[in-house]
C-alpha cells in the first residue's frame, strides 16, 4: 500500500491539502483544519485593538470574517479589519447605557441593545436607523439572529421578556404590539430575568434561553403564538414594571396558553435539578448559551458553576432520577439466588461460572492510570483527575478507570464534583456489574449527596452481592451514617405540597419542567464565573473539538472537548475576562473584557519564542478559580482584585460605565 493510501496519511494535514488541492473534501478540509491543536498550542497575541473608552461587552464577527464589531461601555461601536488591524468605522448608537449584545443581520444591517432597555438595528452604509424597541423595561442583556434570516431579532431582558422583532413589520411600542415570544414571569416568578439567548444554526425554530437560575430553556418556536405585552392602562415603563414585574399574575401561568407544554424542555446539571426547592447558594444565573455547529449540542456557561455541555437530542434525566442501578439491584435481590459467588468479590461473568480477566489496557493507557493511582496517593486529587480523563479519552468503555475517577473526585470536592463520581460509578457498573469498589462508592456517594434512602438500596445490595466486605470497617461506618440520617428523615416532618415558597411563586407547568430537566453529557472546570452575568463560553472550530472561555481572574481557559482537561490558559485581561469568538473559516480569536482593548490571538511562527501571555500552572489557576467560587462574594472580589495583579495593579482602571 502506497503512502497516499494509508490512512494516517489521507487524514492528515498533509493528506487533507493534497485532497483540497485536487478539488476533494472542501468542506472536511475547512472543518478539519479551522482549529487544530498544533494551532492552540502555538496561541498567542497577534495584536491589540484600541479605540474604545469602556469596557469592551461584546464582540461580532460578520459572515465572511472580514469585519469585527465591537461594543462597548462608552456607547458605542467599532468596526475593524481585523488582518491590518485598522478602524473602520466608530458608530455612535443612540443608546444612553452600557451595549451588552451586538449582531450582524446583514452586510449592512447591525443591532445592538443595552442597559437603557432599548434594541436598536441601523444600516451601516446609510446610518440610518432600522429599529428602536422601548418595549423591554428593564436592561436587554442578548440578541439572537438566525443565520439565513436577515429580518429577525430575538432579544432577551432582565424584565423577564424573550421579544421577536420582525424588521419587515414597522413597529410601534405601544399596548398591540404582539411581539412577546416567551414571558418568564408567567412561570417564574416576579424576579425572572432573562439573560441570554440563541437560536440552532441548523433548526432555526429551536431557541434556548438562559435564565436567573440553572435551566435552560429550549423553545420551539413553531409551536409558540407571539403574545402581547398585557398592558391595561398607561403606557409608560413605570406602568408596565408595576403591573408585570410586580404584578399578583406572575407566577400564575400562562394566561392564553401561548407555550403548549410540548413546545419547551428544560436542562439542568443533575445535581442542581434534583432538588428544585433547595436554595442553591451563591445564586446560580446562566450568562451564556451556544450550539455546536451541527445544531445537536448546547453549550452553557452557568454562574457561580461550572460549564456544561448537553446533548439535545439524546439527554437523559439524572442519574439518582433515573435510579438506573437501584431499581436493577432492587429487582435482582428480589429475584436471584442467595448463594453468593464464590470469591465473595467478583460476579461470574464466564460461560463456565468462571470470572472473566478484566480488559488488558494498551500500554499508554495502563501507564496513565498508574501514574493517577500514583497522585491519588499523594493527594494530588485534580492531577489524578486529569489523568484519569486522558486515559479514558482513549479508552471509554474501562470500568475500572470510571471507578479510580470516581474516589478522585469525591476526594477532590469541587463543586458538582460528587455528583460527576456519580455518574462514573454507574457507568462502571454498566459495564462490569461485578466491580466491588463501584458498588460501594455509588453508595457513599450517595450519601455525600445526602441521598440516604437511595444510598440504604444501595449498600443493602452490596452487602447480598458482597457479602465478604459486608462486615468491613468502611461498611459498618458508611451504615451508621445512613442510619441516622433516616432517623433524622423520620423524625423530621415532610414539608406539605404548595407550602413552599417554589410552590407559591412557580406555575404548575414550571415545576412540570424542573422535574424532568434532562441532564449534561460533559462538564468543564477550571474558569471563575462570579463577578459579571455576560461571561460568554463557545465552541473553537466547526468540529467542535474545544471549548473556550474566560474568567474573572482574567484568564482565556481552552479544553479538550474528549478529554474535558484544560490545554491552553492564557493571560486575556488585566481584570476580567468575558468575550470570545472565534473566526468564521480561520484560527483567530477575539477576546475582550474589562479592559479597553479587543485582543486577537491566532497561531504564532514556531521560532522558539515562548508566548510571554502564557499562564503556565494551569492547575493551580483552576484550583484558585474553584475557591474563588465558593467563597464570599466580597471575598472573591478581593481575590480577583489580587489575582489581577496585586499591589501593582492600577484600581481605579479601566473606568467603566456603572449599569
Amino acid at each position: 500500500m502506497g503512502r497516499r493510501e494509508e490512512p494516517a496519511w489521507a487524514t492528515g494535514t498533509v493528506g487533507m491539502v493534497a485532497a483540497r488541492e485536487r478539488g476533494d473534501l472542501d468542506r472536511k478540509f475547512q472543518t478539519r483544519l479551522t482549529v487544530t491543536r498544533p494551532m492552540i498550542d502555538r496561541l498567542g497575541l497577534e495584536k491589540e485593538l484600541h479605540g474604545h473608552m469602556g469596557c469592551v461587552n461584546c464582540l461580532e464577527w460578520n459572515h465572511d470574517g472580514s469585519i469585527l464589531a465591537s461594543a462597548s461601555d462608552d456607547l458605542h461601536v467599532m468596526l475593524w479589519d481585523p488582518f491590518r488591524y485598522k478602524e473602520l468605522m466608530n458608530i455612535s448608537t443612540g443608546h444612553t447605557g452600557n451595549i451588552f449584545s451586538v449582531k450582524f443581520l446583514s452586510p449592512d444591517i447591525l443591532a445592538t441593545c443595552a442597559a437603557d432597555g432599548t434594541v436598536r438595528a441601523r444600516s451601516i452604509r446609510s446610518n440610518s436607523p432600522l429599529l428602536e424597541c422601548v418595549c423591554h423595561c428593564a436592561r436587554v442583556k442578548r440578541l439572537a439572529t438566525a443565520p439565513d434570516n436577515p429580518h429577525l431579532i430575538w432579544s432577551a431582558g432582565e424584565d423577564g421578556l424573550i421579544l421577536q422583532h420582525d424588521l419587515r413589520v414597522s413597529h410601534t411600542c405601544n399596548p398591540d404590539s404582539s411581539n412577546v415570544l416567551v414571558n418568564l414571569l408567567n412561570h417564574m416568578g416576579r424576579y425572572a430575568e432573562a439573560k441570554c439567548v440563541a437560536v440552532n444554526p441548523r433548526r432555526p425554530y429551536q431557541l434556548a434561553v438562559g435564565a436567573n437560575d440553572f435551566y435552560v430553556r429550549l423553545y420551539d418556536t413553531r409551536m409558540i403564538k407571539l403574545a402581547r405585552l398585557q398592558l391595561t392602562g398607561p403606557t409608560s415603563r413605570q406602568m408596565w414594571e408595576r403591573q408585570n414585574m410586580r404584578s399578583s399574575r406572575a407566577g400564575h401561568g400562562d394566561p392564553d396558553n401561548n407555550i403548549p407544554r410540548a413546545a419547551v424542555h428544560y436542562f439542568a446539571p443533575g445535581h442542581l435539578s434534583m432538588e428544585p426547592n433547595e436554595h442553591t447558594f451563591p445564586k446560580k444565573a446562566t450568562t451564556y448559551v451556544a450550539f455546536s455547529h451541527d445544531g445537536n449540542e448546547l453549550l452553557v456557561n452557568l454562574g457561580t458553576e461550572q460549564i456544561y455541555l448537553f446533548d439535545i437530542n439524546s439527554a437523559r434525566r439524572p442519574v439518582l432520577v433515573e435510579s438506573f442501578v437501584i431499581q436493577h439491584n432492587h429487582g435482582n435481590r428480589e429475584g436471584e439466588s442467595k448463594t453468593p459467588p464464590k470469591n465473595g468479590t467478583n460476579g461470574t461473568n464466564g460461560t463456565n461460572g468462571t470470572v472473566d480477566p478484566p480488559p488488558q489496557l494498551p500500554d499508554r493507557v495502563r501507564q496513565l492510570k498508574e501514574m493517577a493511582n500514583d497522585f491519588v496517593n499523594k493527594g494530588d486529587y485534580s492531577s489524578a483527575v486529569d489523568l484519569y480523563n486522558e486515559a479514558l479519552a482513549a479508552c471509554p468503555h474501562c470500568a475500572i478507570l470510571y471507578s479510580n475517577r470516581a474516589a478522585a473526585l469525591m476526594r477532590r470536592g469541587w463543586t458538582g464534583d460528587t455528583y460527576a463520581a456519580i455518574k462514573d460509578c454507574y457507568k462502571a457498573i454498566k459495564l462490569d456489574s461485578s466491580h466491588v469498589k463501584s458498588h460501594f462508592r455509588l453508595a457513599k456517594g450517595l450519601m455525600d449527596l445526602k441521598r440516604a434512602r437511595e444510598a440504604h438500596e444501595c449498600l443493602l445490595y452490596f452487602k447480598d452481592k458482597f457479602p465478604r466486605h459486608a462486615t468491613s470497617h468502611a461498611v459498618f461506618l458508611l451504615q451508621k451514617d445512613i442510619n441516622l440520617a433516616l432517623e433524622s428523615m423520620e423524625t423530621t416532618p415532610d414539608e406539605a405540597p404548595g407550602e413552599s415558597e417554589e410552590n407559591q411563586t412557580t406555575s404548575v407547568l414550571e415545576r412540570q419542567l424542573r422535574g424532568s430537566a434532562l441532564d449534561y453529557s460533559q462538564r468543564f472546570l477550571g474558569h471563575c464565573n462570579t463577578t459579571t452575568d455576560i461571561k460568554e463560553a463557545n465552541f473553537l472550530g466547526p468540529d467542535a473539538n474545544y471549548i473556550a472561555a474566560g474568567s474573572d481572574d482574567g484568564s482565556l481557559f481552552i479544553w479538550c472537548r474528549k478529554s474535558g482537561n484544560i490545554i491552553r490558559c492564557l493571560r486575556g485581561d488585566d481584570s476580567i475576562l468575558n468575550c470570545i469568538q472565534l473566526h468564521p473559516s480561520v484560527c483567530l480569536l477575539a477576546t475582550s473584557g474589562i479592559e479597553t482593548v479587543v485582543r486577537l490571538w491566532s497561531p504564532r511562527p514556531e521560532d522558539g519564542h515562548e508566548e510571554p501571555r502564557t499562564v503556565r500552572d494551569c492547575g493551580s489557576a483552576a484550583q484558585a478559580n474553584q475557591q474563588r467560587m465558593r467563597s464570599d462574594p466580597f471575598e472573591a472580589m478581593l481575590l480577583n482584585i489580587s489575582f489581577a495583579g496585586g499591589a501593582d495593579r492600577d484600581l481605579h482602571s479601566p473606568a467603566c460605565r456603572p449599569t
